[in-house]
């Protein structure tokens, strides 16, 4: 097998635990940051920043050949567009949030604070992303 070809293979790989991680790191802020006494900011908008970040770490598995700071803007275009949704309602969509996949995968209210926590996630999963090495 070709260095290139084993090379990107563990990058995806990489990715892919990196992914994992914040996932796992997500869910234990939003289910034991109010028990370890976390402040609010950190609870709130580091569940935010993680979304962002696996939002980066899944385009950037899906789509591994692309440049990333170009999966950066396309993820941060998926996270706007995500927040920008939460201004449309309607009965199956707001009962599907009020549910606790619905909350995490769509939130609830539109916060312009989120799109800069997920930018702010987005850009560290970029800067750290494991293709770059």
């Amino acid at each position: 097998m070709p260095e290139i070809v084993r090379s990107h293979s563990r990058a995806q790989f990489r990715r892919l635990a990196a992914l994992l991680l914040v996932i796992v790191l997500g869910l234990a802020i939003r289910r034991f940051g109010y028990p370890l006494d976390l402040p609010f900011v950190i609870i709130k908008y580091g569940g935010s920043a993680l979304w962002g970040a696996m939002v980066y770490l899944l385009l950037a598995l899906g789509i591994a050949r692309q440049q990333p700071v170009a999966t950066a803007v396309m993820a941060l275009i998926v996270a706007v567009c995500v927040e920008l949704f939460r201004l449309y309602h309607t009965p199956w969509l707001d009962a599907f949030r009020l549910t606790a996949a619905g909350a995490l995968l769509l939130g609830r209210i539109f916060s312009l604070w989120n799109i800069l926590a997920y930018a702010m996630g987005i850009a560290a999963a970029c800067l750290f992303d494991p293709a770059r090495r």
